[in-house]
């Protein structure tokens, strides 16, 4: 029965959690949860190499070993992740790639830490300084369940690489691939305190929480939970990537090119990403041929068993996911899908959607058309919800494009991309309700240093 990662051996005291097969609702193996134990044994690892870290050129090998490793057991990883996240192939293929490079970008970025002069001149006389990044300490990342392998790389990948100790606490509902992760830097040559996973839920985190010794809290998830860390960490410092109603711009351009890149957007892993399309408002002018094009590619998606080679969209996470997400196409007019069986739902697009659907995150495979007169309609009805994490917008007039820079008021502005256009080394973080903080090596790297300010004066 697999189980936590504490100073580099396998254990758990706590009970016995079931993990499903998304798909097919079948149990896989459980996981020994983690006790009081396994945490403060975790955080006495932790502090011990706190105090002691591998110079920045040892991080930076040991990083680049580690992604050689994963990137041998793409099998295993790939398995893993069908099982326990319900991912069709393509997507943990992606997922996997992701996270090599999330890893290698790491291990660039660790030889490059540094600070800025400071300009004393031209204040005081005979005196200069200096800026330099310390590690924080101990880092505790929570993660979720949608990205279980990539969105661990970009906690522990910039926290190990800025000379800190990471401990992982993944989602309950896809331990797997942390633990393939954590075991690929112990074996690539990070100390067993460097880096640890301890399984479970909110009862790991409370742990983990009530703790002083942790430094930092990365946690990515829904806003709520965040909120609830946030409030629990107090002082500490801590980086959120939150929820959102991730939007589309459609002004003009080729219909039947948009649409492909709207569809793959928002229905990838089933629409379970944070900057998943959940609406796309677009111009009076462009509606009909989109709609035509966007409808179509929708109804080409296969939805079905993720260990299939021809499915594009497997089940969410679980059953009462799904329903949610049904239940929010009420009073929408459905253009295609809309069904569920069990876990798995069709590809949805809806118009005309209820006020409900407008205000909350959907997180499945659904999005809605929504008309606008133009640009400036468009940037008010994104800027009308309480999150700010990304948009994409579809424009040929470069003014437009500008406009939308300025006036959008979200983490990242994508130009003929989609809201879900990212890319691994890119500063990444939202606004408002969405969270604050960046993910991206290089800026995390920022997130989990401190700066410490050293000066010198001239002695007579």
């Amino acid at each position: 029965m697999p189980g936590s990662i504490v100073d580099g051996a396998e254990r758990g005291d706590g009970p016995a959690l079931p993990v499903l097969d998304k798909y097919h609702l079948t149990e896989l193996d459980p996981i020994r949860v983690a006790g009081g134990g396994d945490v403060a044994d975790a955080l006495s690892a932790a502090a011990r190499y706190a105090e002691a870290p591998l110079s920045p050129p040892e991080r930076s090998a040991a990083l680049h070993r580690a992604a050689d490793l994963l990137d041998a057991r793409r099998a295993d990883l790939r398995e893993t992740m069908i099982a326990e996240a319900g991912f069709p192939g393509r997507d943990c293929d992606g997922e996997i790639s992701r996270a090599l490079n999330t890893l290698r970008l790491s291990a660039e970025e660790a030889t490059r830490i540094t600070g800025e002069m400071v300009p004393f001149d031209a204040a005081v006389a005979g005196r200069i300084g200096f800026t330099m990044r310390v590690p924080v300490g101990t880092v505790v990342a929570i993660t979720p369940f949608n990205a279980p392998l990539n969105t661990p790389a970009h906690k522990v990948g910039p926290g190990l690489a800025a000379g800190n100790a990471v401990i992982l606490k993944p989602s309950e509902k896809t331990p797997g691939a942390a633990n393939l992760l954590v075991r690929a830097l112990l074996e690539a040559g990070f100390p067993p305190g460097a880096v640890q996973t301890l399984q479970g839920g909110a009862d790991v985190a409370r742990l983990l929480l009530d703790d002083p010794r942790p430094a930092f809290f990365a946690f990515t998830g829904s806003t709520a939970v965040g909120r609830a860390i946030q409030q629990a960490a107090g002082l500490r410092r801590t980086q959120m990537e939150l929820g959102s109603i991730a939007s589309t711009i459609v002004l003009d351009g080729d219909p039947a090119e948009i649409a492909a890149k709207c569809a793959g957007a928002s229905f990838r892993k089933a629409g379970q990403v944070c900057t998943s399309i959940q609406t796309l408002y677009v111009a009076d002018s462009a509606m009909e041929a989109f709609r035509d094009a966007y409808v179509a590619e929708a109804e080409a998606l296969v939805a079905g068993d993720p260990s299939d080679r021809g499915t594009d969209v497997g089940p969410l996470i679980s059953e009462d996911a799904a329903a949610r997400v049904e239940g929010m196409l009420r009073g929408a007019t459905i253009l295609t899908g809309g069904t569920r069986a069990g876990p798995l739902m069709q590809p949805t697009v809806i118009s005309d959607p209820a006020s409900a659907f407008l205000e909350a995150e959907a997180f499945g495979p659904v999005a809605a058309l929504i008309p606008v007169t133009g640009l400036d309609d468009a940037i008010a009805r994104v800027n009308a919800t309480p999150y700010g994490l990304a948009t994409g917008i579809f424009t040929q007039d470069i003014g437009a494009a500008f406009t939308a820079a300025r006036g959008l008021h979200v983490g990242g502005v994508h130009i003929n991309e989609t809201s879900s256009s990212r890319v691994d080394l890119m500063p990444y973080g939202g606004v408002k309700l969405s969270g604050f903080g960046q993910e991206g090596p290089r800026y995390a790297i920022r997130e989990m240093t401190h700066e410490r300010l050293v000066t010198f004066s001239g002695l007579a």
